[in-house]
């Protein structure tokens, strides 16, 4: 039985906390306001995103896993959570010093960070939920 050429895919589900503006600095201020309504608030405002990671690969022969999920759990409290969780976006980190912190960058953000990480031969893709009703996925 050819029972590992079939493709897998594994999900962790994480949780966040972070604040944000996103504010264009080569507009005006009213641009800003009209472009980014409230999410431009000079005193920023916060989201309590939900962070799904999906691993896609043949399952190992030895272990049976796609990616050992303890590890990949390791992988995101290290290169995300410990980043991110309870930052300034715009103020705190590295990454979005002079990024806009949209969802959309904050997802393609994720996804270089963990990628460096994991194995070339595994597909990544990340979900970010800005809201329960929001959400961003990258690679689309």
């Amino acid at each position: 039985m050819q029972f590992y050429m079939n493709k897998v895919a594994v999900f962790r589900k994480e949780h966040f906390n972070a604040a944000h503006r996103l504010h264009n600095p080569a507009l005006s201020d009213a641009e800003n306001e009209m472009l980014f309504g409230k999410c431009n608030n000079k005193n920023y405002h916060g989201h309590n995103y939900d962070l799904i990671v999906k691993i896609t690969g043949v399952p190992d022969p030895k272990t049976g896993y796609v990616m050992d999920m303890k590890l990949l759990s390791d992988l995101i409290t290290t290169e995300v959570l410990d980043r991110f969780d309870h930052k300034n976006l715009n103020l705190d980190t590295v990454e979005f010093k002079t990024l806009n912190p949209t969802a959309e960058n904050i997802v393609i953000v994720i996804y270089n960070l963990l990628r460096e990480k994991i194995n070339n031969e595994l597909d990544l893709k990340i979900r970010l939920y800005e809201t329960e009703r929001n959400f961003v996925e990258y690679p689309s």
